[in-house]
């Protein structure tokens, strides 16, 4: 088996269905609404959802470190088409860079590290599995909640969702 090339597959499903949930935002969302108050903000959360196979796709794949300092700051939310402008540009940078990826890169280290810190440390394909894909999904999954509670349609992911079957 190509892992790359089931990798790529994957991570070409993955962020097709991500864009579909990112699009189901309205325009006149409220990107400060928390559905509770340990909850991110709705904007928060979608600009992380946006960043994981965006930026941290990105960073994952084309450095072997990433030093996480106080002055960095996440991605703010503050339209949709916005929000889908900077998804489609980063996701395709993403893909490139794991297109372009030499397979024995897979087995080296990553690390994220704050100070002394070290937060993250694995293989890159651990991290790129856990820290990119699957953590993209379980975001997608609070996200898909969160416009589920605000009466938003939603769309089929792993096949039709209920806004989507008939009666």
């Amino acid at each position: 088996m190509d892992i790359q090339k089931e990798l790529i597959a994957e991570f070409d499903r993955e962020v097709a269905s991500t864009r579909k949930v990112l699009a189901a935002i309205p325009a006149d969302a409220d990107f400060s609404w928390k559905p509770h108050p340990k909850s991110m903000a709705f904007g928060r959360l979608a600009g992380h959802v946006a960043e994981t196979p965006g930026d941290w796709a990105i960073h994952t794949l084309t450095f072997d470190k990433l030093e996480w300092t106080p002055d960095m700051k996440p991605y703010s939310v503050t339209s949709t088409a916005g929000l889908l402008e900077k998804y489609d540009k980063d996701t395709a940078e993403a893909r490139a860079a794991l297109v372009g990826l030499n397979p024995a890169k897979w087995d080296e280290t990553w690390k994220m590290v704050a100070g002394d810190q070290v937060w993250i440390e694995g293989s890159r394909y651990e991290v790129f599995r856990t820290w990119v894909l699957n953590h993209m999904i379980h975001h997608r999954a609070q996200l898909g909640c969160d416009l589920r509670l605000l009466n938003c349609t939603l769309p089929g992911v792993y096949g039709p969702s209920a806004d989507e079957m008939p009666g």
